[in-house]
């Protein structure tokens, strides 16, 4: 069996693509209002607000399973394919993973319309480590309510 993987979804979303985008690389402080029944705080721990550098270090706090967990993460940003990926260098989710990187991207449909492609890349501890749906899921209900505060 193997360790590493790859877990991707795709749905469309009525939000237009570079506000969407746009969201993770200058108003990532807003997103733990935007959905805070599943972000409870995303904090600058290198680079700050305002440069939107590429690189920079965040830690995010969000709620799994009901109680609440950390991932620090370096982000990297791609301008032209609209696509924000999360590398994991620290948190919780490594005492079942030995890497983790979320990618965010979203493809323009139209004027107000987009596909959100999620991708999840990870590398299990052991075979007996479960599949990190859950950790998908997040994604999906993060996007959601992003595409309902955009509306």
């Amino acid at each position: 069996m193997s360790l590493v993987g790859k877990l991707v979804s795709e749905f469309e979303i009525n939000a237009p693509a570079e506000k969407y985008y746009k969201m993770f690389k200058d108003q990532c402080f807003h997103i733990p209002n935007i959905t805070s029944n599943h972000i409870k705080q995303v904090e600058v721990h290198e680079g700050d607000w305002d440069s939107h550098c590429h690189g920079s270090i965040k830690i995010w706090n969000y709620v799994m399973d009901g109680k609440v967990e950390s991932f620090k993460e370096r982000v990297e940003f791609d301008d032209e394919k609209l696509a924000v990926t999360l590398t994991g260098l620290e948190g919780d989710v490594f005492e079942r993973y030995k890497a983790f990187k979320g990618t965010y991207q979203v493809v323009p449909k139209g004027a107000s319309h987009s596909l959100a492609i999620h991708t999840l890349e990870y590398e299990k501890l052991d075979d007996s480590t479960p599949y990190p749906y859950k950790y998908l899921d997040l994604m999906n209900c993060l996007t959601k309510d992003i595409e309902s505060h955009l509306k």
